[in-house]
């Protein structure tokens, strides 16, 4: 169960890894009670499951944890030189929101971009509700928010804010309409 949770939550390659470490201790015990005790199917399911899970340990503390620390490093070193400072793009994601008067209010989605232009046509907010439990979607034109570093800040009140359509399930706009 803590396996599951460690890399259900998605927090990063290095939690996500350590939880198919997790995995994988599980898996070898049971390989080992099914030798012991002469249970053939739970020997071939969890040796199989360990293969899958040594996938997950190489592709999260291997593979993804190297991308991270690249792009983490790219972005500190922004924030100290002279060039445009950088965050990543998978960084938009839990990206907490502010309003005009720096009140949280909510946290970034996904940001949608065009491919002729290359430009963030707007971003996906989600406020309100517990846990991802009845919160709401809007999309927010790339032209209502200012990109920071560690948040990103609406360029309208709270009251435009939620005067935007709320996003039905599975259906996202082609482009973002203004308040």
């Amino acid at each position: 169960m803590i396996a599951a949770m460690m890399t259900a939550a998605n927090l990063g390659a290095r939690l996500t890894g350590w939880g198919f470490v997790v995995f994988t201790a599980g898996s070898i015990a049971w390989t080992t009670v099914g030798f012991t005790s002469g249970q053939t199917n739970l020997v071939a399911s969890n040796a199989f499951l360990t293969l899958v899970n040594l996938v997950g340990i190489w592709r999260w503390l291997g593979k993804q944890a190297v991308y991270e620390d690249g792009a983490k490093a790219a972005q500190e070193e922004s924030r100290n030189s002279s060039s445009s400072t950088l965050f990543t793009a998978t960084g938009i994601n839990g990206m907490s929101v502010v309003d005009e008067a720096g009140k949280q209010i909510g946290h970034a989605v996904e940001a949608l971009i065009e491919c002729a232009t290359s430009a963030v046509s707007y971003v996906v907010v989600a406020s309100g509700g517990v846990a991802g439990v009845d919160e709401q979607l809007r999309a927010v034109p790339r032209r209502q928010l200012d990109f920071n570093c560690d948040q990103m800040s609406l360029r309208i009140d709270r009251d435009a804010f939620e005067a935007l359509p709320v996003l039905a399930a599975g259906h996202w706009p082609a482009q973002a309409r203004s308040s």
